[in-house]
């Protein structure tokens, strides 16, 4: 596995990136729009009433003595994610849902999350004997955090301790040759999980390899629709699951 990349993620750049990536998919006035929306939706999140409102999902971490919750994010981390991915914490009774509809033997799989911010699902996944536990967050402070709540957790029904939270760009992230559940908690945009997928689809080519993975808020499910390597088995409006069809 790489070494933990560290680099410093400009807001300007950023925002250059995902203009240019707008503009080549859907064009000037479109783009523009959505441009304007998601500037609309960032500062509506930032009054008072909708921050107290993202400290609902703080239960898990006065559990367990941790901090995962989207409400202690900082301004410029939530503005840096308005052009990546806004961080949230997946709720554990649906990850243990999704996780557990799987029918494998976790000791031969890698639990891969792609946009693991505070590392909330890599501690979740620890209650299951996977063979390792590996998060690739793109934000530093957020992979931080993640280091931290890694350093700290503690739980009783903990069977996999190799745990790991990496700081990369996804689409530089070289995915491990072997089997893995890749989790995904809708991180990309478009024309990031498009490459994101060839890479995978790759992977899942040159091993082969078994793979399975864990869509959570799948906005961009027609993108794993077109895959010609994966085939849906299941899922709710909330998830759905894909394995390599091989």
């Amino acid at each position: 596995m790489p070494s933990p990349i560290r680099f410093h993620l400009s807001l300007v750049g950023a925002a250059r990136q995902w203009w240019q990536d707008g503009i080549e998919q859907h064009g000037f006035w479109r783009t523009l729009w959505k441009f304007l929306r998601e500037v609309w939706g960032f500062l509506l999140e930032s009054t008072p009433e909708r921050r107290r409102r993202r400290y609902g999902d703080v239960e898990y971490d006065w559990d367990y003595r941790v901090d995962t919750t989207s409400a202690t994010i900082s301004f410029r981390d939530r503005l840096l994610g308005t052009f990546h991915s806004p961080y949230q914490a997946t709720e554990p009774s649906l990850f243990h849902e999704m996780v557990s509809s799987l029918n494998i033997d976790y000791r031969q799989f890698t639990f891969l999350d792609l946009g693991s911010g505070k590392g909330r699902t890599l501690l979740m996944a620890s209650d299951y004997p996977f063979r390792k536990i590996v998060g690739v967050e793109l934000l530093p402070e957020l992979h931080r955090v993640a280091e931290e709540n890694i350093r700290k957790y503690r739980s009783g029904r903990q069977k996999c301790f190799a745990l790991e939270s990496i700081c990369a760009d996804a689409r530089q992230f070289v995915l491990p040759q072997e089997p893995i559940v890749l989790y995904l908690f809708n991180p990309f945009p478009e024309s990031l999980l498009k490459q994101v997928l060839v890479k995978l689809e790759h992977t899942i080519r040159d091993g082969p390899v078994s793979v399975y993975v864990l869509y959570h808020n799948p906005l961009l499910e027609p993108i794993l629709v077109k895959s010609t390597v994966l085939k849906k088995i299941g899922g709710t409006p909330q998830y759905v699951v894909y394995r390599s069809a091989a």
